[in-house]
């Protein structure tokens, strides 16, 4: 029987890469404390309908990606492919529609059937940050400024563009959608077929096509600027000069439309030029229609999601594995006082191992190899005496400590070191 491999589009997370990871979520989740976030975490599959009915049956994540079965009650569910519907569910069945606004940070795994690149799989993982109940354009560029932040905090700001746009609100979409839809019906024979689809039903979803046939013609179609209502005008001349104001730079693409249906008014992207053709690490909008379609009230939201593993291969490096002590018995008697402190040192928050076996030499090379700062030996006579010895293996000091004081010997003495 040949051995059994990953599923095509999933991989595990192991030594550095789980390094990586875990380093995106903390500090995700330490900058979105700032702001005021708190996290929830919502099941990993739902009622079919919370993401058929909020991204939209033209959706190539509806249509095409989603991770749908029926279960043994004969329910339709699906394996989450994103997010913010899921905390718009979260929101309202448990009758937080009346506690306003909501700040929420989630972070864990999404699933999309889709072809495996560089940086995308079909079990990934994100960060998302959702604002609930904020209708005025503050509101947008804080949870923009946020995810600038969440960048500047990983150390790859630099590494980024924000690309910005507005799709206005309900009427500029209209009348948008009128001229798109006059425009793309001029041009039907030179449309793939699925944007032919799209054309009765969705015309913006032509403008997210990823076929070359249909790029060349949305690079002529008309933009949304054109049809801004007053109103929509005034929302995006706020979001921009309010991002001014707190420092946040950005260039205006009028290309971006989202991937997903629910999404008016703000737009954006954080892009990166050093992942190829998957350069969106970080985005979002704003979707004031989404929490309704859940059963809701109107409420005005926005939020963004970033993919993990993308920003994780952005970082220069993993954060160095936390070095360890190491403790050394010498024979059979010193185990007990082993264990002991052992013990003592983790309760005080040191990472404390000792080998399960061996004699003093292979138990010093260990130490060696699994990088300890120090290997703390225990003898009979030290013992005898309540002492232990702990050698400072990147020096090679050996002093003698009480062995109720070693814990705050390592945390006073030794800073430290990668």
């Amino acid at each position: 029987m040949s051995s059994i491999q990953p599923v095509r589009g999933t991989h595990d997370l192991i030594g550095e890469d789980r390094r990586r990871f875990a380093h995106v979520v903390e500090t995700a989740r330490r900058i979105v404390s700032l702001y005021g976030f708190d996290e929830w975490s919502t099941p990993v599959f739902e009622d079919t309908r919370v993401f058929s009915r909020s991204l939209g049956d033209t959706s190539d994540v509806v249509s095409k990606e989603m991770y749908t079965f029926e279960d043994r009650g004969g329910e339709s569910l699906t394996l989450r492919p994103e997010g913010t519907a899921a905390i718009c569910r979260a929101l309202v069945t448990n009758g937080l529609t009346q506690s306003l606004p909501q700040k929420v940070f989630y972070a864990g795994p999404m699933f999309r059937y889709e072809r495996p690149q560089k940086g995308r799989y079909r079990q990934f993982h994100q960060i998302g940050a959702e604002l609930l109940g904020a209708a005025e354009p503050l509101a947008d560029a804080e949870v923009i400024t946020m995810g600038r932040d969440v960048l500047r905090a990983l150390g790859i700001e630099g590494e980024t563009v924000l690309e910005l746009n507005t799709l206005g609100d309900a009427a500029s979409r209209d009348a948008w959608r009128s001229a798109l839809v006059a425009y793309f019906s001029a041009h039907r024979a030179d449309l793939s077929a699925d944007s032919q689809a799209r054309l009765e039903r969705n015309p913006l979803r032509i403008l997210d096509s990823k076929d070359e046939k249909d790029r060349a013609l949305v690079a002529n179609a008309p933009m949304i600027a054109q049809y801004l209502t007053p109103e929509a005008l005034q929302f995006w001349d706020g979001l921009r000069r309010t991002l001014d104001l707190m420092g946040v730079r950005f260039r205006e693409n009028p290309r971006i439309v989202r991937g997903l249906d629910y999404y008016g008014h703000t737009a954006f992207e954080f892009v990166t030029s050093r992942l190829g053709a998957q350069g969106t690490v970080l985005a979002g909008g704003r979707y004031d229609g989404l929490v309704a379609e859940m059963g809701g009230p109107k409420t005005p939201a926005i939020g963004w999601a970033g993919g993990i593993e993308r920003l994780s291969m952005l970082l220069d490096a993993a954060p160095p594995e936390p070095r360890p002590v190491a403790l050394v018995p010498m024979g059979d008697e010193a185990q007990a006082a082993t264990i002991t402190v052992l013990q003592a040192l983790r309760g005080a928050g040191i990472r404390a191992e000792t080998a399960y076996r061996g004699n003093m030499k292979r138990r010093m090379e260990r130490a060696n190899r699994m990088n300890a700062t120090h290997a703390i030996v225990i003898g009979s006579d030290e013992i005898a005496r309540g002492v232990v010895q702990a050698k400072d293996l990147d020096s090679g000091q050996q002093t003698e400590v009480p062995m109720e004081g070693i814990a705050a010997f390592l945390l006073a003495g030794t800073p430290e070191r990668g």
